[in-house]
Formats: C-alpha cells, structure tokens, sequence
C-alpha cells in the first residue's frame, strides 16, 4: 500500500518556506513528514500530510506548483542496521531508491521512512515477503 506525498515548488529565497507552512497552518493541515530538497532558484517541498486532497486544493487555489506522486511508508526497527536490512531487501531484487528521508515515529523502538521507488508494487511485495511492515494512510493520519 502506497501514501500520497505531495512536491510542491517553492521559490528559494527568505520566508518562502515559512508563507509555504502559514498557509498550510492557516487552513488546518497537518504535516506528517517534510523533505526539503534545493536549487539555487528553487527548492522542492515534499510533504506527506493528514489530508492529501485537501492539501492539494489549497496549494492549488494559493498558485503553487506540485504534483502527487505514491511512495512507500516503511516501519524500521530502531536498531543498528535496521535501514540496511530494508535496503538489502530491494537490492537483492534489483529496486533502485529513487529517494528516502525519514518522519516521526509514533511508536517506540521503530523509525519511519518514506520510499520513492520506480515501482510500488514490486517494492510492495518484496517487503511483505520479507517481513517489512509498511503503513497504511490511516497509520499516517
């Protein structure tokens, strides 16, 4: 099962992040996860939020430019090589991570991540054949 992340364009320049979380703020939203990846023009804001649609309706009606891309929610044991037993995982499959970053975990002893991977549903399968726990949306919520 995949989560809605949200990339959104943000100009690289003072307060353009902090206009970017009032008005997620100033509408209710609940950010989840947050990735911030730059250019010298602009940065790209990834964000996983209580509410994909509705976070999508305003950043429309506010003029920014973003797409909804499905990524893989992963539960990691908080151990010493826990990433890497995960990573290991696809590699023996030959999944390529497109990208990664880490969000709050609401358990103890487990950290979370987020996966960008070509394809969701082989990454999907592997992981569940392997014992690797992936979350839901409403684990998210």
């Amino acid at each position: 099962m995949s989560v809605k992340q949200i990339s959104a364009f943000v100009e690289n320049k003072p307060g353009q992040l902090a206009k970017f979380t009032e008005i997620l703020n100033n509408h209710g939203i609940d950010m989840r996860a947050l990735s911030l990846a730059e250019t010298e023009d602009f940065g790209i804001v990834r964000i996983i939020t209580d509410d994909s649609y509705k976070t999508a309706t305003v950043l429309k009606d506010e003029g920014y430019i973003f797409s909804i891309t499905q990524v893989l929610a992963v539960e990691i044991p908080d151990t010493p090589g826990g990433l890497f037993q995960v990573l290991n995982v696809l590699r023996e499959k030959d999944i390529n991570v497109d990208y990664m970053y880490a969000f709050t975990a609401r358990k103890q002893d487990v950290a979370y991540m987020i996966f960008r991977v070509a394809d969701n549903d082989a990454a999907t399968e592997v992981l569940r054949q392997n014992g690797i726990h992936l979350l839901e949306p409403d684990d998210i919520d």
